[in-house]
């Protein structure tokens, strides 16, 4: 038998996945949603209590039409 022979028959169609344990799984996924709600926050139910610089309201304004667009209430 070939070596082209071999390698073709071993395993047809499937997907060699790299090396990851749980733990770093776990990471990954505890980090991704640590990051959404995060953004959720920001962009869904800031109403300007949270400024970045003093008393202003940069964050709330940046994301403003962004929210009209997802439904959000803004006011």
């Amino acid at each position: 038998m070939s070596p082209t022979s071999t390698a073709t028959s071993r395993r047809a169609g499937v997907l060699d996945l790299p090396d990851t344990s749980r733990l770093e799984a776990a990471l990954w996924l505890t980090t991704t949603t640590v990051v959404a709600l995060i953004a959720y926050y920001f962009l869904g139910y800031d109403q300007g209590a949270v400024s970045v610089f003093g008393s202003d309201t940069h964050v709330h304004e940046f994301l403003h039409d962004a929210r009209h667009l997802l439904g959000f209430p803004c006011h």
